[in-house]
């Protein structure tokens, strides 16, 4: 098949959301972006890439600065940095889906392109003693730390997503294609899932 898809893949943190992501990339030969995103952002905005790594995927102000945004706009040079990367980002995102078929993880990529033609938006998640036993392996950190880490970034992660989606709840089944537990099925039969699902979709 020659369509054009993308796959944006949002994810709990530990439950292996970036490896599922690469190796559905790989399996399926599509471009994959999550870090390398940032990179491809610096360059086509012309901020610093450590700019944008401090701001990548961080919430936005609160519910009643943005009311107070609406109610006394501001130039442009006034907008805060983390809007101004938010935008950046979007018109990379766009950008890179405009050029291929890809697998986008994370950054709100399922939201940003709505209305692109043979989306797929999917969701991974697990339950909290395989996430911890993942981050542990992976990052060396004891079980208080690894469930810390991961609470913590999740409430990052959704604030992130719930402010620029809109009408949009980050997790909530109804926002997604597909929600996989990872916990479940483990690493490669989660990309297997997913790959036998795009190809039931007749897009590869």
């Amino acid at each position: 098949m020659s369509n054009k898809y993308v796959i944006a893949v949002s994810r709990q943190y530990g439950s292996g959301g970036h490896e599922i992501g690469r190796k559905l990339a790989e399996k399926l030969g599509i471009k994959f972006y999550d870090k390398e995103l940032l990179a491809k952002i610096s360059q086509d905005s012309g901020m610093s890439k450590s700019l944008i790594e401090y701001y990548d995927e961080m919430p936005s102000k609160s519910f009643l600065f943005s009311l107070a945004m609406d109610a006394y706009p501001m130039s442009f040079t006034e907008v805060p940095i983390n809007q101004k990367v938010f935008q950046a980002q979007v018109e990379t995102i766009k950008k890179i889906a405009d050029e291929g078929s890809c697998v986008i993880i994370g950054r709100c990529a399922d939201t940003i392109l709505s209305e692109t033609p043979n989306l797929i938006s999917v969701f991974v998640h697990a339950d909290m003693d395989s996430k911890i036993a993942r981050v542990k392996e992976r990052d060396g950190l004891s079980e208080d730390k690894a469930r810390d880490v991961i609470i913590r970034t999740d409430k990052k992660r959704a604030s992130f997503y719930n402010y620029y989606s809109l009408d949009k709840r980050w997790g909530e089944v109804q926002s997604y294609d597909i929600a996989i537990n990872s916990g479940k099925l483990g690493i490669d039969n989660s990309v297997e899932f997913l790959y036998q699902y795009v190809k039931l979709r007749n897009l590869a």
